[in-house]
């Protein structure tokens, strides 16, 4: 196949996939890195949840009861700090407005 022929026969294919996917379906590029961005966290998030439930199973093994139930309210409270940031943000403006007024 000569050049020629081979650039007419793919900008005839691109105009082609220009008019078959509308421009919409384009738009949705702009988003991939919020959705690569969940798709992250969210794996985080199991990664997480795992570990704790691995260093749990060993406060468990040992009878070590009050250090789990410490091990488990420090988790969550890190979990919170690391997973939600803006519920942080609006929970201290809130302590601070009735602290400062």
């Amino acid at each position: 196949m000569s050049g020629k022929r081979r650039i007419w026969l793919l900008s005839v294919l691109a105009a082609l996939a220009l008019m078959v996917f509308p421009a919409a379906a384009f738009a949705a590029g702009k988003d991939v890195g919020e959705n690569v961005a969940n798709l992250l966290k969210g794996y985080a998030s199991e990664l997480y949840g795992g570990i704790v439930a691995i260093a749990s199973l060993m406060f468990l093994v040992n009878r070590r009861y009050t250090e789990l139930g410490i091990f488990l309210f420090a988790a969550v409270v890190v979990a919170w700090m690391v997973f939600a940031p803006a519920e942080i943000a609006t929970a201290a403006e809130a302590i601070g407005k009735q602290i400062f007024g």
